[in-house]
Order: structure tokens, then sequence, then C-alpha cells
């Protein structure tokens, strides 16, 4: 089993800067991907960026620019910088990890951080 713990939510202004962390834990062996995924109220949880075993890295239109990805395998830690926040990047983060085995990829998700961006 994989576990994933987050942290670095927070509340902060527009224009301000974040940094969420996700440490991987347990049975991490075989871990291609990670990715901080959001969900807002009443919306579906969408990919805010990913990044490969290789660091090729993939960003949301709406996040471009503005949020980097990064991840440290020595720590078994993955990173979002998040600067110039929006009211619209309010959202729970959630971390997730892509395992693939014999038996096919799998999925691990962290607990969630919160981050709020007000006006």
């Amino acid at each position: 089993q994989v576990q994933l713990v987050e942290s670095g939510g927070g509340l902060v202004q527009a224009g301000g800067s974040l940094k969420l962390s996700c440490a991987a834990s347990g049975s991490i062996f075989g871990i291609n991907d990670m990715g901080w995924y959001r969900q807002a109220p009443g919306n579906q949880r969408e990919l805010v960026a990913s990044i490969t075993i290789s660091d090729r890295t993939i960003y949301a239109d709406s996040v471009k620019g503005r949020f980097t990805i990064s991840r440290d395998n020595t720590k078994n830690t993955v990173y979002l910088q998040m600067n110039s926040l929006k009211p619209e990047d309010t959202a729970v983060y959630y971390c997730n990890a892509k395992k693939t085995n014999r038996y096919g990829t799998f999925n691990t998700w962290g607990q969630g951080t919160q981050v709020t961006v007000s006006l």
C-alpha cells in the first residue's frame, strides 16, 4: 500500500503564493507518475499538474505560467508551487500517485489540503 500525505494548504490573498507538498510512503516501488488534482464545491475533480518519473510535466491551461510541479525522488515527495493565485484556484487539492505492476495501474490519493484564495 501507498500512503500520501499533503501539506502546505492555507488561506492567501489573490496574487499570493503557496507551496504544497506531498510525501509518499509505504510500498512506493513502481510509482511512475505523481500529480495534483483539485476539486471545488460543486465541481468535478480536475487535473492541475502531473509529473512523470522522467520529469515530464503537464499543466492544466488554467494554471500554466503560474504553477510549477516538481519532485524530489530521494524524498519521495512531489511539490506544487502556486504563484499569482486567483480566487478561482480555491479548492481542495489532492495528491495522486500512479503505480504500475503486472496486474495493472493503480491510483492512490492523499486526504486533500484546502487552498482558499480571497480577493
